[in-house]
């Protein structure tokens, strides 16, 4: 690997989520005397607002600080020429992220981001996959939230079902038991510049639509749509009463990046895979009235969602968290259930953690990977949960 000045730059680090990397990056992994040695800058636009949010989050006088303006062709090319890999908070991805994500692919500089836009991923691959291939440029989406969690969470279920049974489980269910905490203003934004997209081109609302949109020359079998209240007979009863689910606002882009990692670990869990994730909400009438005002809640959609560059204080992103269930079964019948949890809110506090862990995996431990547009799971897999488990506050574990 060529010396450039550093290794990682954290693309965005004025933004709300940003700097909360940054911080998280000063606190486990400072410039001077890490045993793994990473080498990390804060960029953005403005230098000023990089020095006042270095001093605002206690990092290092000495951090260094990176003019990042991937609108300035110059300044891109500059930037690709200082770093290993950039690690991007800056969305809307299809409106900011065009020109970066391009410069990483020609260029052979690494990238993660927390991208829930699928429509702009589907285009993304289909422009450079190939040029991320021949480059040697390792791109990862969706390291936060959306889809760590989940995306690795199956991979998990799928080892411990295999070692058990003998093979994958052709049908898995994700289901969020528990959940504290909000949605970034970025997963606002990018929703409503999804909608804004698709009512101009009508590829974006089919990739939206279809389960297998990130899995360009492969279609598998009908997938639930997950879309409206029910009773999961998978989930059993209390006290004879049926357990019900809602929709869960993050399945459309959940699902179909586990779908590309089944895709890019050569169908590893079966052609015939199928996935589903929802919220669970309870058994009885009780349950049902909470699924129901679920699935009616339009909120994030709308002007009084969260908006880019608010978030939550650092008390209520202390005190969030999430619990989340994935459910294996086999055409025998056999099942196995496997749980992955996170101490932080999922948007803001458990997010900064996943992606600062994920551009370090990459890094340190993922160098046999060759170039292309991945997924976490074939990525990085094992070592990317072995870092979240023992720095980013996530556990995964089979419940039986």
């Amino acid at each position: 690997m060529p010396q450039k000045d550093f290794d990682l730059v954290i693309h965005g680090a004025t933004g709300f989520t940003g700097r909360l990397v940054a911080e998280y990056m000063a606190a486990r992994y400072p410039n001077a005397g890490h045993a793994e040695g990473i080498r990390w800058a804060m960029g953005g636009r403005s230098a000023d607002k990089l020095a006042a949010v270095r001093d605002e989050i206690g990092a290092p006088a000495d951090t260094p600080l990176v003019v990042t303006d991937v609108q300035s062709p110059a300044s891109l090319q500059q930037l690709m020429q200082r770093c290993h890999l950039v690690l991007s908070t800056v969305g809307p991805y299809q409106l900011y992220g065009n020109e970066l994500l391009a410069a990483c692919a020609a260029s052979g500089v690494h990238y993660v981001d927390l991208c829930g836009e699928p429509a702009w991923m589907r285009q993304m691959i289909d422009a450079h996959h190939a040029a991320a291939q021949q480059s040697g440029a390792r791109i990862v989406f969706s390291c936060g939230f959306d889809s760590i969690p989940f995306d690795l969470g199956v991979f998990h279920l799928q080892q411990a079902f295999r070692q058990r049974h003998g093979h994958a489980a052709p049908r898995v269910r994700g289901r969020v038991r528990k959940m504290k905490g909000t949605f970034s203003g970025g997963t606002a934004a990018s929703l409503k510049a999804t909608m804004a997209a698709a009512a101009k081109d009508p590829r974006v609302l089919d990739w939206l639509r279809n389960p297998f949109s990130l899995t360009p020359g492969f279609e598998g079998p009908k997938q639930p749509s997950g879309n409206k209240p029910m009773v999961d007979d998978a989930l059993g009863q209390v006290n004879g009463e049926g357990i019900w689910v809602a929709p869960f606002v993050m399945a459309a882009i959940n699902t179909k990046n586990v779908h590309r990692s089944n895709f890019l670990l050569n169908q590893a869990y079966g052609a015939d895979f199928v996935y589903d994730e929802m919220l669970i909400t309870g058994p009885g009438a009780r349950g049902e009235q909470m699924a129901q005002a679920v699935a009616g809640d339009k909120s994030l959609g709308g002007d009084r969602g969260p908006q880019p560059g608010e978030g939550p204080s650092k008390a209520e992103r202390e005190s969030g968290f999430y619990d989340l269930l994935f459910l294996g079964e086999d055409a025998q019948g056999q099942r196995l259930r496997a749980s992955v949890k996170g101490d932080r809110d999922p948007g803001y506090g458990s997010t900064s953690k996943m992606i600062a862990e994920s551009a370090v995996c990459l890094l340190r431990d993922a160098g046999a990977l060759p170039g292309g547009i991945w997924t976490t799971a074939p990525a990085m897999g094992d070592k990317l949960i072995a870092r979240l488990q023992a720095n980013a506050g996530l556990s995964f574990a089979v419940e039986g």
